[in-house]
């Protein structure tokens, strides 16, 4: 039976737990004592997962609680990046965005993935699409995107296993009935051409239609670097009634580019550390025409969301996604010798095929209970996704037998044979991982000033995993009840301030994030726990200013480890600590001058055998960063950013720094009249050198140089 053949109901736990939530839900809601009030027929409009305050601040979310909940009433430090600054900063990508969000970084993903680093844990697998997974490995785009969320620390209570130092959340653009159609322009420093629409139309007051669309073809300041992009993703929005909306959607993404892994390190004799070989930032290490990556995704989604009145709102969504992800790539796989004036080079390939069926349902009830008034969440979540990966080791000559050969920094470009070939301790596949989850939120307003917002989540997480390493067959199978809670207290001294202390934990089960990590030996254990412990405040400045800061105590613990006193078992030992602070301001300093940016401080710390004390890989000590924007008059505008980063180690083993930096980017923004906007954005215009991310000690990416983009969008 293929793939494509099989359905996540024909287990009967699921059918089970979905008739229970279902039944529970129903009886909930005719028990609870709901506060009735006189009611006029409401209108759905299409789910807008946050609401507009300002250009570059929001006021609401439903993403961190399913619920409609002013930011300042979220016990849990959260930042969004609006359309306005995507479109201000010219962004495309996830390093683009999380570039000014405090206590975020992003890690190299070998060239071919998005890989952020969130409170020190590092993850591929955390990225969310209108609340449902996207966890698949690739490069995401942003443009189909409204807005994007990140919010930080565990978040097992509404998003299940994972998301164990925070998440990053996409909400996309769906049709509604507010007509527009733009068209976006870019040509930029080595030939970035890029070009988006978005066409949005009421085709009656019961039927609206959007389509948004992406073409790129770009080089990179890299040589050898090519990337070719499109996308198009259609939307359709039928309000059956006044209380009833039903939104569809289609997506269609290929991604084409070259597999670029950076730099290797260099350790001059008689140092203890290391740092990025010293060579032009455009130097490519390998065989950039056997090293490139293919991504293509297709996803369905499908919500309808009903109002029954009267504080009642039940709400079904259904993801079916299919991907199909192949890279490849010839990399330095060990540091410069300066003795030999060589670069040891590797190679493999990866191949990764992916489907997801995810269905959720969230019935929330708004009302007085037992002298109090609560908003209460009840849902389930069931899922299904299955997994192929197959691995091929790259060898550099015909026999098939050099798994390495060597090039210097003068001729860096190997022009060799490159054979790949399936070997014993190469991947090879099959996985199937089924969710079934219930959860259970309440968020209770105790008086005027007080509000306690508790939940917990149960998944069963099975995984059943079916292993072809060297050419023999193994079945593991594990299965996990996973017990997510979260808790949070929030004190409103004043209308616009808000003080909070919050208690949360998630997951990450032996299968791993990527649904390939389980084997005989860790079948067993226990998975991998997140314990975050935070306090903040939010203070609403103006009402069109925020400002917010977040303490906390980030813990990793279950970490498998290798047992001294016996190699062949694995015992649990504590990972890592991530203590932190997170400030950061959004919004209008004047009419005229918008902010956004933060600072981070992350004291982070390993505690695994043989790395303790140790700092966490790409955590720096210090990060800053704030980008504005002052508008002079309706015509002309201006944006000015810094960005400073202080040192960090491209490793756990602590070996090889990458140095501190500070970039600088600017902007230039012209009307040209109410249907033409023009932008010059100017990246790094110091034009500092300086080392973007790390995979290791010897994949590392430099910084962009100055780079120009000129950028048109023209509505009609």
């Amino acid at each position: 039976m293929s793939m494509r053949d099989k359905s996540f109901c024909s287990l009967p736990q699921p059918r089970l737990l979905a008739c229970a939530i279902a039944s529970a839900s129903l009886a909930f809601a005719s028990a609870l004592p709901v506060m009735a009030a006189e009611t006029d027929s409401l209108t759905l409009e299409p789910m807008q997962v946050v609401q507009k305050r300002n250009a570059y601040g929001v006021e609401r979310t439903r993403t961190a609680t399913k619920t409609d909940t002013p930011l300042r009433n979220v016990p849990q430090s959260i930042s969004v990046v609006t359309d306005e600054q995507i479109r201000d900063q010219s962004m495309q990508g996830m390093a683009d965005v999380v570039r000014y969000v405090p206590g975020v970084q992003m890690a190299q993903g070998e060239g071919h993935r998005d890989a952020p680093i969130l409170r020190g844990n590092a993850t591929t697998a955390d990225f969310f699409v209108d609340g449902m997974r996207d966890d698949v490995q690739y490069l995401r785009d942003l443009y189909n995107v409204e807005r994007v969320e990140v919010l930080k620390g565990p978040n097992g209570m509404i998003f299940g296993r994972g998301g164990s130092g925070g998440l990053i959340n996409r909400v996309s653009k769906q049709a509604n009935w507010t007509d527009g159609r733009e068209l976006g322009l870019t040509y930029g420093s080595w030939e970035n051409r890029r070009m988006t629409g978005d066409f949005n139309q009421a085709v009656n007051e019961r039927l609206a239609l959007r389509l948004t669309a992406l073409f790129e073809d770009s080089n990179s300041f890299r040589d050898h670097g090519e990337l070719e992009r499109w996308a198009i993703n259609p939307t359709a929005s039928f309000a059956l009634s006044d209380a009833t909306l039903v939104e569809v959607g289609y997506e269609h993404f290929e991604d084409d580019r070259t597999v670029d892994r950076g730099l290797p390190s260099f350790t001059k004799a008689g140092s203890s550390r290391g740092a990025p070989l010293k060579v032009n930032e455009s130097t490519h290490f390998g065989s950039p025409d056997d090293s490139f990556s293919t991504a293509e995704v297709d996803a369905l989604n499908g919500r309808i969301t009903h109002d029954f009145g009267n504080g009642m709102v039940l709400t079904n969504q259904t993801r079916y996604a299919d991907y199909a992800k192949f890279y490849q790539n010839v990399y330095p796989s060990a540091a410069y010798n300066a003795t030999t004036n060589q670069v040891q080079l590797g190679a493999y390939n990866n191949a990764t095929d992916r489907t997801n069926l995810i269905n959720q349902t969230d019935l929330t009830i708004a009302g007085s209970a037992l002298g109090f008034d609560h908003t209460l969440l009840v849902g389930a979540e069931l899922s299904r996704q299955e997994t192929e990966n197959f691995r091929e080791t790259g060898f550099f000559n015909v026999a098939g037998t050099q798994k390495n050969t060597f090039v210097t920094p003068q001729s860096s470009i190997y022009q060799g044979p490159v054979v790949f070939r399936h070997s014993a301790s190469d991947a090879d596949n099959e996985s199937v991982a089924q969710t079934a989850a219930l959860y259970l939120q309440d968020q209770i307003a105790l008086t005027e000033q007080w509000e306690l917002l508790v939940g917990v989540r149960y998944d069963n997480f099975k995984v059943d995993v079916d292993d072809f390493k060297g050419g023999g067959h193994t079945k593991v199978s594990s299965s996990d009840d996973l017990f997510s809670p979260r808790a949070g207290l929030i004190y409103k001294p004043l209308d616009n301030l808000s003080f909070y202390t919050s208690y949360s934990i998630a997951y990450v089960p032996r299968a791993g994030e990527q649904l390939a990590s389980l084997n005989a030996s860790n079948r067993a254990l226990d998975p991998e726990e997140f314990t975050n412990r935070e306090i903040g405040v939010k203070w609403d400045v103006t009402e069109r200013l925020a400002a917010t800061a977040a303490f906390y105590h980030l813990e990793r613990t279950n970490v498998a480890a290798t047992d001294p006193a016996d190699p062949s078992r694995s015992i649990l030992v504590d990972g890592q600590r991530v203590r932190g602070v997170e400030l950061e301001i959004t919004g209008h300093l004047t009419d005229a001058w918008q902010v956004t940016g933060g600072y981070a401080y992350q004291n982070s710390e390993l505690q695994t055998p043989g790395f303790e004390g140790n700092e966490i890989a790409q955590v720096p000590r210090d990060s800053f960063s704030l980008w504005n924007r002052y508008d002079f008059d309706p015509q002309w505008g201006a944006g000015l950013g810094v960005i400073y980063q202080s040192d960090v180690f491209a490793a756990n083993d602590n070996k090889v720094v990458l140095p501190s930096f500070t970039r600088v980017d600017a902007a230039v923004y012209y009307k040209v009249s109410p249907q033409l906007r023009l932008q010059l954005n100017v990246e790094n215009l110091l034009d500092e050198e300086y080392y973007a991310s790390a995979h290791g000690n010897n994949n590392i990416m430099p910084g962009s140089p100055l780079a120009f983009g000129l950028g048109a969008n023209l509505s009609f």
